[in-house]
């Protein structure tokens, strides 16, 4: 069978992370690998738990090498732990500190390791291991799991790194979890697969992640959101230079794009992907709208739906997002997002979507963050009203509401428009629905007097 190497650091004292300012080369990790699998308990699911990046790679990289597969849940919840258990029994986690509400047996990842190897071998990897399973909403609420092959990993995060241009010399740090599949491919397999070095830390404040960039050595990547984006450029006055930023999970206005450009002093590109294929394009917004697919990628339309295939993709995956491709055929590189089917609007017979929406509310300045709700399925009201919650302490709400009627049709303004501090995003910079709702749900039971009904 074809196999693949671990890591792309062919030179025992080539650094693959950094811990702070101190750098950890490829024998370290290749030995702390080594002796994290020949420790782990019996059981072939791991729930990988660990919140230091470096940590966490050997982890996974010891999971690899002994045959076992990584759980990657979209959540860590009671609940969703419970599904863990029933979709693999044999599950255990591994975690680097306390952990609660997991109710799993657990491993905790040693304080200290042996010394470095003095000249270790790079393992070589089934091309057709399965190393992961990441897991997306079934209809019934049950997690759908999907396999991850070592094989269409390597070759994802091969293809991301050379549209990005990365290569042996670069340092990577990480706003989003590891966990996450973005976090995954872009600041831990992609470091491994082009012989750059990770950052150990995971940052949230914009404070300490200016901090920890700055104590990179150049040239240095961001791998980031645009929440987190917002926030820096908010926040921080004088920012450190940086080579590359690299954002995903929401689409970025070309605004906060331009901006980010110009004060970080770098150019700033955005991957799309979907949990059941990985990463399929980027693009640089500040230059355009259009995505171009990762090398070997194409996208074919067939009706309504569009077909991502080709490169690392295993199978033909129908994609969730509605998708224009750009060109005469029913094939094509390079495409725009308009957002998911499942975000589609209609209210007295005109369409959009909440990804459009919300992209136009963001775009307005001294919004700080912001984003739509849909109509409540059980609302009475046949036509159904949008509701919107926002950040932008500089703002009242006649001005907002004026800023989204040169905007949007008036039909999609938001009743009501709420003002919050802040809204409930999760570590990748999401807003789980569920949580949102729950808080507009709040606000509207305590009759509060920011809720605006736009004339």
């Amino acid at each position: 069978m074809p196999t693949l190497p671990l890591i792309a650091h062919r030179r025992p004292d080539a650094v693959v992370a950094w811990r702070g300012k101190t750098p950890v080369t490829a024998r370290q990790f290749l030995g702390d690998v080594k002796h994290l699998a020949g420790t782990l308990p019996p059981g072939r699911h791991v729930l990988n738990l660990c919140g230091d990046r470096y940590r966490f790679t050997v982890n996974l990289a010891a999971c690899v090498v002994s045959g076992r597969v990584s759980l990657l849940p979209s959540t860590y919840t009671p609940e969703m732990v419970r599904q863990m258990r029933r979709i693999a029994p044999d599950v255990f986690c591994v975690a680097d500190k306390d952990i609660d509400g997991v109710d799993l047996p657990g491993f905790r990842y040693p304080e200290t390791m042996p010394p470095a190897l003095s000249d270790p071998d790079i393992p070589e990897i089934d091309d057709a291991q399965v190393v992961a399973q990441v897991f997306t909403s079934g209809s019934t609420g049950v997690p759908l799991p999907h396999p991850k092959r070592w094989g269409n990993l390597v070759r994802n995060v091969r293809a991301e790194a050379e549209r990005l241009g990365i290569g042996a010399s670069h340092a990577i740090l990480g706003t989003v979890p590891p966990q996450h599949m973005y976090g995954l491919e872009s600041t831990v397999l992609m470091p491994l697969q082009s012989g750059a070095a990770l950052h150990a830390a995971h940052p949230f404040y914009p404070a300490d992640i200016c901090a920890a960039l700055a104590g990179l050595p150049r040239p240095r990547l961001l791998v980031t959101t645009p929440y987190h984006l917002r926030t820096i450029l908010a926040d921080q006055h004088t920012l450190p230079a940086t080579d590359l930023i690299l954002s995903a999970t929401a689409p970025l206005s070309q605004p906060l794009a331009r901006e980010a450009e110009s004060r970080f002093g770098a150019p700033l590109y955005e991957i799309y992907g979907c949990t059941e294929t990985g990463q399929l394009a980027s693009r640089r917004p500040a230059a355009g709208a259009e995505w171009h697919a990762l090398p070997g990628i194409c996208l074919r339309s067939e009706g309504q739906s569009v077909w991502a295939d080709g490169g690392h993709i295993e199978t033909p995956t129908r994609l969730s997002d509605v998708i224009e491709l750009i060109g005469d055929g029913k094939a094509s590189s390079t495409f725009l997002l308009h957002g998911r089917h499942a975000d589609l609007i209609n209210i007295a017979g005109k369409r959009t979507s909440l990804a459009y929406l919300n992209h136009q509310l963001n775009a307005i300045p001294g919004v700080r963050d912001g984003v739509f709700l849909p109509p409540r399925e059980d609302d009475p009201d046949c036509i159904g009203r949008l509701a919107a919650l926002v950040v932008a302490p500089g703002l009242t709400a006649a001005a907002l509401t004026q800023a989204l009627r040169e905007r949007i049709d008036p039909v999609f303004l938001p009743r009501p428009l709420l003002f919050v501090d802040a809204l409930p995003r999760n570590a990748t910079g999401k807003l789980p629905s569920h949580i949102t709702q729950g808080l507009l749900d709040d606000l509207q039971s305590l009759g509060t007097s920011q809720a605006q009904e736009p004339a």
